[in-house]
């Protein structure tokens, strides 16, 4: 990193986010904060985007706009991205905000339904639920990225999912169903977007230690997970966040229409 009393000019390669414009929903904690950070250390201009949350949100915000990286503006906004009128105005406020279209969109908010129910126990109001910010806030934030996105060069979708869905565990119905259609939207649209450089990805994490993957779990349930890892842990925010910023990097443009698990083994 360039000092703070050095003229150099940092090369593209050691920020190769540099100039370019991130939208990261669900940021406000877990792997999203992982990966808004990642992007920031790379560079991006960062939109926050939270739902309920904006005490964490403006406090990251604080905290990326006060570091070294500072050159690279971070702004928390709310929106409920199940909403299409909401997911519209999180677009709008990022262009109006920096002043040109975003590149980067890496939609990393959803649900999950902690009693962790058989089908024959789900009820229909938790399905809807999880559908709607998982597979619904899904499609309209693919919506919008895909008409507004830069073209040309640098265009990033990047869908978070689960490795459930290759899982196919037992109580998981609801939340493996939600994210595997996530996979096959990607997937198309990777296709329908030909011609715009603009890539489509999906990132499925298995556990993670985020306060979203403990909920609802025991030590043993978790003990039982970490020991079916060949690496014999869960993973950590920052191995997601890795490969996130570079499928987001000039370095990650040959990957489309993927769906990369990243669980250490859990799932393969």
């Amino acid at each position: 990193m360039t000092g703070a009393g050095s003229s150099s000019i940092p090369s593209s390669s050691s920020l190769p986010l540099e100039g370019r414009v991130a939208i990261v929903t669900g940021a406000s904690r877990g792997i999203g904060r992982a990966i808004a950070i990642h992007l920031h250390s790379l560079g991006a201009k960062l939109v926050l985007n939270y739902s309920s949350n904006s005490n964490q949100a403006d406090l990251l915000a604080s905290e990326l706009n006060s570091s070294s990286s500072a050159a690279a503006p971070a702004v928390a906004i709310r929106a409920d991205i199940s909403d299409p009128d909401q997911t519209k105005l999180l677009f709008d406020q990022a262009e109006k905000q920096f002043g040109t279209q975003a590149h980067i969109l890496v939609n990393c908010a959803g649900v999950i339904d902690p009693k962790y129910p058989s089908v024959a126990n789900t009820a229909v109001e938790d399905w809807d639920k999880l559908f709607a910010v998982n597979t619904r806030g899904a499609f309209l934030c693919c919506k919008e990225a895909a008409n507004r996105l830069s073209r040309g060069g640098g265009g990033r979708i990047i869908m978070t999912t689960t490795s459930v869905v290759g899982g196919l565990f037992p109580g998981y119905a609801a939340y493996a169903s939600s994210k595997a259609a996530v996979e096959t939207l990607t997937k198309i649209l990777a296709k329908e977007l030909k011609g715009t450089g603009i890539t489509a990805n999906c990132v499925a994490p298995g556990p993670v230690a985020t306060e979203f993957f403990f909920a609802g779990k025991t030590e043993e349930t978790v003990k039982r997970m970490m020991d079916a890892c060949p690496l014999g842990r869960i993973g950590e925010p920052k191995d997601v966040s890795q490969i996130v910023g570079f499928l987001a990097s000039d370095a990650g443009e040959w990957i489309n229409g993927q769906v990369i698990r990243v669980n250490g083994g859990f799932v393969i």
